[in-house]
């Protein structure tokens, strides 16, 4: 793994890959900072808002270390799932619960995030019309009557004709 020197911080970059040598979500020292996608003509590195464009692996190789491209997806079908407990996420979920007394798959979007979402499909009640959701954060259902978790939009339509 790259160790950079930035002052007296030891900075360490690593490419995570998502789809085998297409993809990678770029940490450092474990926390998201960037993505890198290959193009046609090189590497894309978005940080920050920034947009870098690298030629190729030896380019990157030479900013980031010889290791930064060498992790290679174990097994793509546990990285690419988006669920929890069964029910379907929008993003790859960090920190994923399980509310017992309230039966919610509950997760956040990113591995230092304090905002917690409901995995899967809701339908919940605003005023007095039944509103459908995926993936609310848990506030809005704290704050609201809710019917859930669905796991697909079919089965909460079906519910919502049954409440109107």
């Amino acid at each position: 793994m790259p160790h950079h020197l930035m002052g007296d911080i030891i900075v360490s970059f690593k490419a995570k890959p998502v789809l085998e040598d297409k993809f990678w979500i770029i940490e450092n020292n474990g926390i998201r900072v960037g993505t890198l996608s290959k193009e046609i003509d090189g590497f894309v590195l978005t940080q920050n808002g920034k947009v870098s464009v690298y030629d190729d692996k030896l380019q990157l190789n030479k900013t980031f270390g010889t290791e930064f491209l060498v992790a290679k997806i174990t097994n793509p079908d546990k990285l690419l799932e988006k669920t929890v407990n069964g029910f379907p996420t929008k993003v790859y979920p960090y920190n994923e619960m399980y509310d017992i007394k309230r039966k919610l798959p509950l997760f956040t979007k990113s591995d230092l995030s304090k905002s917690v979402y409901c995995a899967g499909y809701y339908l919940i009640k605003f005023n007095v019309t039944w509103l459908k959701s995926f993936c609310p954060k848990l506030s809005t259902l704290e704050q609201n009557e809710f019917k859930g978790p669905y796991k697909s939009e079919i089965e909460m339509k079906g519910i919502l004709k049954l409440c109107q």
